[in-house]
């Protein structure tokens, strides 16, 4: 007998007993078809669940289309394939299948949930807009639903498939627009949701988006969308917000993102729309592309900056933070010195920015390690929450709250997180209460923090404030009390600290904002003063000569 089909037959009485204890749920309708899920330990679980058709061949660069309905009963037990990407996020997470056909969402719910009307919790992870995955399971949904909610993971398309503009394009768009479409995804699994959540036990009208990174930069544009209007109640943002004066990079703007992209067109080998459509897959992922949510006029019509200030955000509630140590996952493996100081912060950030803006390297290596860690981590994170948090909190209507995440995971020697303290990513296992999934010697005070974190999360979701019995009280933040959550080895509210490099960097940012919409009349002063300046000069010279000639005649 074969070797394999010894293990075969070895293997068949837990295969039966496997099959045995997965239990199918009641098909349910949704708009598409009916779809069949899995009971697991006292939860519904639906994987795969399409929420667009595959953006393939002719659909590749387009707004996601409708799903084609389909007959029969769908089996949703598997996960889709993630969307097309090169590595991982986080670096970690296990290796999955990729596909461009990958516009599949998951939900893990209560099992007696059908008619229950549950609050409803849409994840959209992280990594760059070039990596990430909804079936991760660090993601699942298992814990969180155990305590009340529906959660939804979905995928979105990434890096040139998600965020490729092109002039040809947005001429072939009714919109006459490019570049966002994975930002539109996100934007078609919300309304898949909206129309089909009450279907599986969700209520429409309690849905909270929830991202981490590139995850809750895209929920800073999703609220200042008027494509997702009475899509979302609540929005959760982890450590990432797009609020920088996106004026100062042209292919953030649709005009110089489409000058961006004919560049990838030309290096890609593709002289048409067509032509580059017909590029297989595998090969566009070979040539270099910078991913970008850009200012499109559909899907994100103005800076989320501009629509917080006045006031045109949606009206949705916002839990928002950051963690201690961001910037420690920046400077990682790098030998920072006061000598090189500068020159390090350079290679990530505008060298005007560092000189108006980066504090003193000091006299140690150890010193402008920690500056430079400190430096990441306001640049990249704690001013865009902290600037989200004020300019919300600016208006009536909505709840705002704020928290730092500041734990030190107990990562061993020898994992790529030790030593990193409350890096970035550290908050995400306590979030879903998935501490179990990572190799560490977890506390008591960590499984507890993970217990309260997830029950903040999920307590917001349900009414839009993450207080509940049992909690530490949670202050809202507000302009006139900036107060913040410190979620860390003891849970504690107090008031935002070290506020000195944030006044700093919007000091900076609004100088350069007011500048750049202002140019012609910067010019114009400008012009003016040097015109001042040359006739103040003018008359000075004179006078001069004036005296050198009374002198001369008085003999002196």
């Amino acid at each position: 007998m074969k070797r394999g089909s010894r293990y075969f037959w070895l293997l068949m009485p837990l295969l039966i007993v496997g099959i045995a204890c997965q239990a199918f749920a009641s098909p349910v309708k949704t708009e598409s078809g009916l779809v069949e899920g899995v009971i697991q330990d006292g939860l519904t679980v639906y994987k795969g669940i399409p929420f667009a058709s595959p953006p393939v061949g002719d659909l590749r660069w387009r707004a996601p289309q409708p799903v084609t309905p389909w007959h029969g009963i769908r089996h949703a037990g598997s996960f889709a394939p993630e969307c097309m990407q090169t590595g991982s996020y986080p670096p970690d997470a296990p290796p999955e299948p990729t596909s461009e056909d990958c516009l599949y969402l998951n939900i893990w719910r209560p099992a007696a949930a059908d008619d229950a009307r549950l609050p409803v919790m849409v994840w959209i992870y992280g990594g760059g807009l070039e990596n990430g995955s909804a079936s991760m399971p660090l993601y699942a949904g298992d814990k969180l639903a155990r305590k009340g909610v529906i959660v939804v993971t979905l995928n979105y398309r990434l890096g040139v498939f998600g965020f490729l503009a092109l002039p040809w394009l947005s001429k072939e768009s009714p919109h006459r627009s490019s570049g966002d479409y994975g930002l539109l995804d996100q934007i078609a699994a919300l309304n898949w949701v909206h129309r089909n959540i009450a279907a599986f036990g969700g209520d429409p009208g309690r849905v909270t988006v929830f991202g981490q990174s590139s995850g809750s930069i895209s929920i800073s544009a999703l609220t200042a969308s008027p494509l997702t209007k009475g899509l979302f109640q609540r929005a959760i943002g982890e450590s990432g917000g797009l609020f920088e004066p996106l004026e100062l990079a042209p292919d953030l703007h649709l005009a110089g993102a489409e000058q961006a992209g004919l560049g990838f067109s030309a290096r890609a080998g593709a002289t048409s729309l067509q032509a580059l459509r017909k590029v297989p897959a595998a090969e566009l992922m070979k040539t270099w592309f910078s991913t970008n949510l850009i200012v499109d006029g559909y899907a994100l019509t103005e800076e989320p900056y501009d629509a917080y200030r006045d006031g045109r955000e949606n009206d949705v509630s916002i839990l928002i933070g950051s963690n201690a140590d961001e910037g420690r996952l920046f400077t990682a493996g790098r030998r920072i010195t006061p000598g090189n100081f500068t020159q390090e912060l350079d290679d990530d950030f505008p060298g005007l920015l560092v000189w108006l803006i980066a504090p003193k390297s000091g006299d140690t290596d150890e010193a402008a390690l920690t500056a430079a860690a400190r430096f990441e981590t306001d640049m990249r994170f704690r001013w865009d929450m902290i600037t989200w948090a004020r300019l919300a909190a600016g208006h009536g209507g909505h709840n705002v709250f704020l928290y730092q995440f500041d734990r030190t995971p107990p990562y061993p020697p020898g994992s790529r997180y030790a030593g990193l303290g409350a890096t970035h990513g550290m908050e995400m296992p306590y979030v879903f209460d998935h501490l179990d999934l990572l190799a560490a010697p977890w506390t008591a005070e960590d499984h507890l923090l993970a217990e309260d974190m997830s029950d903040y999360w999920t307590n917001f979701a349900k009414s839009g404030d993450p207080n509940g019995q049992g909690l530490p009280a949670w202050p809202e933040y507000k302009r006139a009390n900036t107060q913040a959550m410190y979620l860390g080895n003891t849970i504690r509210s107090g008031p935002v600290e070290d506020q000195g490099e944030l006044k700093r960097i919007s000091f900076v940012y609004t100088t350069a904002r007011y500048a750049v919409k202002h140019v012609y009349l910067i010019l114009t002063g400008a012009i003016l003063l040097l015109i001042l300046l040359i006739l103040g000069l003018a008359v000075a010279v004179r006078r001069w000569r004036r005296r050198d000639r009374l002198q001369v005649q008085a003999g002196v």
